[in-house]
């Protein structure tokens, strides 16, 4: 379905200027957002996977994973631009604790079997990482950066930049500013128009922006290793906070969430992140997982 001309059209009606829409697309995602109960079922939480025969249970050495979540790719609803395989069942297996307290990644999975590959039941190496099976339904949602989302309304735009007033921003914060401003001047309107369309709220999301942590870190990583590299001028002490937001503008357009958990108070919530090129390519091993706990 094009999703996008749902939304050009429903935005034209309103009154909306072509150019300005067409400027709001371009940060208008679509993600799936997955619910225990409702229609039919997409995948489940949980549960025992059915894994591709001879494959072990997948382990960080003797430490079995917990399966997370299963997805049949087929019965998802798609979405413009979002490479996720047409078939085939993405199984996202994860130890919450111990990548929560270990960033190398080795604590979590991602294996993708695709349609026709023989498979059989997978017995649990152990009950501790045997979860409840539950099955969950799909609808679409509308995503927007955190930049553009819209705040409390007793809050300033730039509440997610700390309540900055404007001559603490960095020169690329303003800029964005000045953006939303000169470009987006029903911003509030096709905000709601997005949302009103594709309602969110799901506990879990497939595809949609890269949460906002993750791309930092990713971020941080990516500037610090151009930097060391030469690939760009070394930079300034004071200026390494308005190039970081800077270089996390431009990976989002290069990642995407390929899972995600809301984050809830005294709970492990883990996001999987992949880069477009990777997941087009079934390379779903080159996910990227971090777990967060939110205490309150």
């Amino acid at each position: 379905m094009d999703h996008q001309g749902e939304f050009r059209r429903a935005a034209l009606e309103l009154g909306i200027p072509g150019d300005e829409i067409s400027s709001f697309s371009q940060h208008l995602r679509l993600s799936i957002g997955l619910s225990v109960g409702g229609g039919s079922p997409v995948g489940q939480f949980g549960g025992l996977p059915r894994l591709p025969v001879g494959m072990e249970w997948p382990s960080a050495g003797d430490v079995p994973l917990p399966l997370l979540l299963s997805i049949d790719c087929g019965a998802l609803p798609r979405v413009d631009g979002f490479g996720l395989p047409t078939g085939g069942t993405l199984l996202f297996f994860v130890n919450q604790e111990m990548d929560h307290e270990d960033s190398s990644g080795r604590y979590a999975r991602v294996v993708y079997v695709p349609d026709g590959t023989r498979t059989a039941a997978a017995e649990a190496p152990s009950s501790e990482c045997l979860r409840e099976k539950v099955d969950v339904s799909a609808e679409l949602q509308a995503e927007l950066p955190l930049w553009l989302q819209e705040g409390d309304e007793d809050e300033d735009w730039h509440e997610f930049w700390e309540d900055l007033d404007w001559e603490d921003m960095s020169p690329f914060q303003q800029q964005l500013f000045r953006y939303m401003e000169r470009d987006l001047p029903h911003l509030d309107a096709l905000r709601a128009l997005a949302h009103d369309l594709w309602p969110s709220g799901a506990g879990v999301a497939i595809g949609g922006y890269a949460d906002d942590e993750v791309i930092n870190s990713i971020a941080e990583q990516s500037l610090a290793g151009r930097e060391k590299a030469g690939d760009i001028p070394a930079i300034p002490t004071g200026k390494w906070y308005s190039h970081l937001e800077k270089e996390k503008h431009r990976l989002t357009s290069e990642w995407i969430s390929l899972v995600s958990e809301s984050r809830v108070y005294e709970e492990y919530c883990t996001s999987f992140v992949i880069r477009h090129d990777h997941l087009a390519a079934a390379r779903v091993d080159k996910a990227l997982a971090v777990t967060t706990f939110e205490a309150p």
